[in-house]
């Protein structure tokens, strides 16, 4: 079997690597390529030290023809980009994280061009692959690829499952004997209940403050504001219910979280060209990532690390991270397994109040006919509003950027309830823009 890798000088590539080549799949090739092959030559060079079966490609046709599963993980710009996005968003006194406001739709308009062509090009080189999608925003790159091309694929994000597993962790229970009834959008969802042995558990969660103040490792959400949802939504949540609160502590911080990560990626950079223990830096560089993980944002004291009292390790181990989630994927459909995972698929009827060809992220079966979605019980009317607004902007900026209208752009970011007034929108594409 040969996997594909596009976008293969990203820092997750070794991780992914890792997990490939130490899986029962019949792996024979993983190929990498991206459009930086300096960048991609440290970083293929740095996966091989954890599997042989890691080449670096200088054609991407050569890297996706023949191949099973197409990871596409590309970030357009780069980490730069990004910094360059969130401080824009920031200075017009608006929420501009790289997913969510302005800064999520500065990278959907420089992204989704360049993931319709690459969409393209494995349905015509590999037109029985998979394309496991990576690429941010999940959501609406998975909007852009399945309305503009013919490519079979399937988007993926860690959140909802680490949200799963931080929960089943604080109740004491096993998360692969769990069900989770989960629905939304990628980084706009709500973990509504958990089932162990038919039972539902989360009216133990109601009834604790001090358990919800153990699920999310940032402070996020008040406790009584989530016993009045009854609902755990997923961090990015966090951007719309309290921006003003992200606004201010970025301001007094001093930095946004893509600014933090331009410094931490160029110090790995660094130390992979000096260093002779270049696994034990690498995985020294996640860990640090990881502990950085909204903690400008939500203000935390200190390092946002998940605390390992709060993990209950089940059989088959944790499915948290890009990496391992992509591997449950690609073994799901190669080996028919009919596994459970939250993904971002086609909705067809699963959620009310949107279309059948809209993009959401909701639990499937996923087996060797691809995801499938589950049924999901009725999005309760508190956070429906909220869905509906968020899914109508995700298609509005599918249109800006596969037509490249100014009038378009302006009006999908209008449509943004962390923009919400075409003023401010017009003032955030001219300037996101003028800098693109």
């Amino acid at each position: 079997m040969k996997i594909a890798v596009i976008g293969g000088g990203g820092l997750r590539t070794p991780l992914l690597v890792n997990g490939l080549a130490h899986s029962d799949l019949p792996i024979d090739e993983i190929a990498l390529y991206d459009t930086d092959q300096d960048r991609l030559s440290i970083v293929a060079s740095l996966a091989r030290e954890y599997s042989a079966a890691a080449r670096a490609c200088t054609d991407v046709r050569a890297c996706v023809s023949d191949a099973a599963f197409v990871v596409l993980s590309i970030r357009v710009g780069g980490i730069a980009a990004r910094a360059r996005d969130e401080a824009i968003s920031l200075e017009h006194g608006t929420v501009g994280q790289e997913t969510v406001g302005a800064g999520g739709f500065a990278m959907a308009l420089r992204t989704i061009p360049h993931a319709i062509e690459y969409a393209r090009l494995v349905a015509r080189e590999a037109p029985r692959a998979w394309i496991v999608n990576f690429t941010n925003p999940v959501s609406i790159v998975m909007q852009a690829i399945t309305s503009q091309t013919s490519a079979r694929a399937v988007g993926i994000c860690d959140t909802p499952t680490e949200l799963f597993e931080d929960v089943a962790g604080v109740l004491g229970l096993d998360a692969s004997r769990c069900h989770f009834d989960y629905f939304g959008l990628n980084h706009l969802g709500w973990l509504r209940e958990v089932y162990f042995d038919a039972e539902p558990q989360l009216e133990r969660v109601w009834q604790d403050p001090a358990l919800i103040g153990r699920i999310y490792r940032a402070p996020l959400f008040d406790a009584r504001f989530l016993q009045m949802m009854r609902l755990l939504p997923t961090e990015y949540l966090f951007y719309y219910y309290f921006p003003r609160a992200a606004i201010d502590n970025m301001k007094k911080a001093g930095a946004t979280r893509g600014q933090a990560l331009v410094a931490l990626n160029a110090q790995l950079f660094r130390d992979l060209s000096a260093s002779t223990d270049r696994r034990g830096m690498y995985e020294r560089y996640l860990a640090a990532r990881d502990a950085s993980y909204m903690q400008i944002e939500s203000g935390a004291a200190g390092p946002t690390t998940r605390s390992s009292a709060d993990r209950v390790t089940s059989a088959s181990g944790s499915v948290t991270g890009y990496d391992k989630i992509a591997l449950h994927v690609i073994r799901g459909i190669h080996f028919n397994s009919n596994a459970i995972i939250p993904l971002n698929v086609r909705n067809r009827g699963t959620l009310d109040g949107l279309a059948d060809e809209d993009i959401v992220e909701v639990p499937c079966v996923v087996n060797a006919n691809g995801a499938h979605p589950l049924h999901v019980r009725r999005v309760p009317d508190h956070v429906r509003e909220l869905l509906v607004r968020v899914k109508e902007y995700e298609r509005l900026t599918v249109d800006a950027a596969t037509t490249g209208s100014k009038d378009a752009a302006v009006r999908a970011l209008a449509r943004n309830p962390l923009v919400g007034e075409p003023p401010l929108a017009e003032r955030l594409v001219h300037a996101l823009q003028a800098l693109a």
